[in-house]
C-alpha cells in the first residue's frame, strides 16, 4: 500500500508514548491513537497497528539498524523508515524525517545483527541471561514463539449459548472460526469481534486457549463456594461461573477496585449472576472467608513473560527489581490466601509466566513448608505457542 505521512506519524506517536518516560501500555496507546481519527479505514488502522506492534516486538533489532537502543530518546522515524525499507519493495516517499535510506546497506546490516540472539529476538540482556539460566535449551524456542503474533481465541459462554449457535452467528457477520475444543474457538483471520452480536450479547469472551485451561483445573461443580482471589477484570471468573452452571457462590476478590468494576460489567453481559465482588481493602477480607471455600483460584501477579505474544511491550517495562518483588508477592499470597479453603478443598496456583522461579519453585517451596497441610495433585507447564496458546503454569493443590 502507499505509505502516507499521517499514518507514519501515528505510528511514531504511538512508539513515543510506549517507550517514553511515562511507559504507557501498547494496547491502551493504540486504542487512543486509532480512535483519534474516525476517518481512518480498516487498511489505515491495520498499517498503524501492525507496524507499531512489530516494532515493539523487535524494538532492539530495528533500533540497532539505525545505531540506537529502544527508549525515550530513540528517533522512531528512523526506525520506522528502516522497517519499511526492509519489508516493502516499492520506493518510499521522500519524507524529510527520513533522509536517504540505503536498502542494500540495511539488508547487509540486518543479516549481521540477526546472528545475535538478544537482537534477533529483541530482549534486554538481563532477561536473556535469566531465561538461559532458568530454562536452558528451552529458552531460545520460547523466545521465538513469543515473538510470533498470537491468534484471536474465543470461549463460548455456556450460560447463554453453545458453540454451534455461536459459530453460526459469527459466520453470518463474516467471522470464520475453527473449533479447537468443546467451547473454544480460533479466528483464522483477525477482525473486530467485539462489535459482533455474539460478543455483545454475552455469547463469547475473548480468552487465550491456555488461559481457558485454568478454570477447568479446579474441577468446580454447581452449588460450590468458589473464591477467585486475584480476579482482575474477571476472564477466569466468568469461566468458573459457566463451569458452575451459574449456581452456587463465586466470590471475586482483587486489590484494585476498578478492575472489579470492569468485572461487574462483564458479568452482567455474560448473565453470570452467581458472582459477588469484594475489593481487598484490608486483611479482614481474607479472614472473614477463613475455611469457607470449596475451591480457590490464585491467578497470581507475575512477570507476564508467557503472554509476550499479546503484550510485547511488557519485556521493555519489566526489570530485575520488579521481578524480585513479584516473587515476594507470590509467596505472600501463598502464605495467606489458602486459609480461605475448608479441609479437603483445593486451590489452583497459576501464572502466565514461563520462569520456574515463579512457577514450580514457588509451589515446591510452599509445599516444603506445609508438608502436613497440603499436597500437590497435579501441575502443568504450557510452552508459548503450544496448541496455539500462551505460556502458562497451573498447579492443583489440596488442603488436607
Amino acid at each position: 500500500m502507499k505509505v502516507h505521512h499521517n499514518l507514519c506519524s501515528a505510528v511514531v506517536e504511538a512508539l513515543e508514548q510506549i517507550f517514553g518516560h511515562g511507559g504507557m501500555y501498547a494496547d491502551k496507546v493504540l486504542e487512543n491513537v486509532l480512535s483519534s481519527d474516525p476517518r481512518r479505514g480498516a487498511r489505515d488502522r491495520a498499517f498503524i497497528a501492525e507496524n507499531t506492534y512489530e516494532i515493539v516486538r523487535h524494538a532492539r533489532l530495528w533500533a540497532a539498524l539505525t545505531d540506537q537502543e529502544p527508549g525515550p530518546e530513540t528517533n522512531w522515524w528512523n526506525v520506522l523508515g528502516a522497517r519499511l525499507a526492509l519489508t516493502t519493495d516499492s520506493p518510499l516517499p521522500d519524507f524529510q524525517e527520513w533522509g536517504p535510506l540505503d536498502r542494500k546497506e540495511l539488508h547487509a546490516k540486518w543479516a549481521v545483527l540477526r546472528r545475535q540472539r538478544v537482537l534477533r529476538e529483541s530482549v534486554p540482556d538481563w532477561l536473556d541471561e535469566l531465561g538461559q539460566t532458568e530454562l536452558g535449551e528451552r529458552w531460545e524456542p520460547a523466545l521465538a514463539a513469543l515473538n510470533t503474533p498470537a491468534p484471536v481465541a474465543l470461549r463460548v459462554n455456556t450460560i447463554k449459548t453453545d458453540a454451534a449457535s455461536v459459530r453460526k452467528l459469527l459466520l453470518a457477520e463474516g467471522f470464520e472460526t475453527v473449533q479447537t475444543g468443546p467451547n473454544s474457538l480460533l479466528l483464522p483471520r483477525r477482525g473486530n469481534v467485539f462489535r459482533s452480536r455474539a460478543f455483545q450479547s454475552g455469547g463469547v469472551e475473548v480468552q487465550d486457549l491456555s488461559s481457558q485451561l485454568v478454570a477447568p483445573f479446579l474441577d468446580v461443580a454447581p452449588g460450590m463456594c468458589v473464591v477467585d482471589a486475584c480476579a482482575g477484570a474477571g476472564g477466569k471468573t466468568l469461566h468458573l461461573a459457566a463451569l458452575m452452571a451459574n449456581k452456587g457462590r463465586l466470590i471475586a476478590l482483587d486489590t484494585e477496585g476498578w478492575k472489579l468494576e470492569a468485572l461487574r460489567k462483564r458479568a452482567k453481559r455474560a448473565g453470570a449472576h452467581c458472582i459477588e465482588t469484594r475489593a481487598i481493602s484490608s486483611s479482614k477480607i481474607i479472614k472473614r472467608l477463613h475455611g469457607m471455600a470449596d475451591r480457590l483460584l490464585l491467578d497470581v501477579p507475575c512477570s507476564g513473560l508467557g503472554v509476550l505474544r499479546r503484550n510485547p511491550d511488557a519485556k521493555w517495562k519489566l526489570n530485575p527489581e520488579q521481578l524480585v518483588q513479584l516473587r515476594r508477592t507470590q509467596q505472600e499470597i501463598l502464605e495467606r490466601y489458602p486459609a480461605m479453603l475448608r479441609p479437603g478443598g483445593q486451590f489452583v496456583y497459576a501464572t502466565c509466566s514461563i520462569l520456574p522461579s515463579e512457577n514450580e519453585q514457588q509451589v515446591e517451596q510452599f509445599l516444603q513448608s506445609r508438608k502436613e497441610q497440603y499436597r500437590l495433585i497435579k501441575q502443568q507447564t504450557i510452552s508459548p505457542g503450544e496448541n496455539n496458546g500462551d505460556g502458562f503454569f497451573i498447579a492443583l493443590i489440596e488442603k488436607l
